[in-house]
C-alpha cells in the first residue's frame, strides 16, 4: 500500500511540471500576437508566410480599404523586410510585436 501511495504521489508531481514552450524562432513560425488587436487570417504570399493577411478588429478597422490588403509581419523580421522590398507596402501601425502594412491591390 505504501508503494502505491508513493507512486501515486510521484505521478501527481510529474503531472504538475510545466511543459517548456517551443521558441517560435526555432520552429520557423511567427510569434503569436501579444494582444487582441490583430486577427491574422493566413499567410500573405504563401501558406507558411510570417506576414499574415489581417482581418477586421476594432484596432484595424480604420486601416482597412477595399482597394488594399492589410498585412501584419513580425516587427523587424526578414519577412517584413522582404514584404517591403516586394510590394509598395506602407506602414500604418505597430502592435503586439507586429508591424501592420497596407498594400494596394493591382
Amino acid at each position: 500500500m505504501k508503494k502505491l501511495f508513493v507512486i501515486g504521489a510521484a505521478l501527481m508531481l510529474a503531472a504538475c511540471e510545466e511543459t517548456p514552450q517551443s521558441d517560435p524562432a526555432e520552429t520557423g513560425a511567427a510569434p503569436a500576437p501579444t494582444n487582441d488587436n490583430l486577427r491574422l487570417v493566413g499567410g500573405y504570399r504563401s501558406e507558411d508566410d510570417d506576414c499574415q493577411l489581417t482581418g477586421e478588429t476594432a484596432f484595424t478597422v480604420n486601416f482597412l480599404d477595399h482597394t488594399a490588403d492589410l498585412v501584419s509581419c513580425p516587427t523587424g523580421s526578414d519577412a517584413a523586410q522582404s514584404l517591403v522590398d516586394m510590394y509598395p507596402a506602407r506602414q500604418v501601425a505597430e502592435t503586439g510585436g507586429y508591424t501592420v502594412y497596407t498594400i494596394p491591390r493591382e
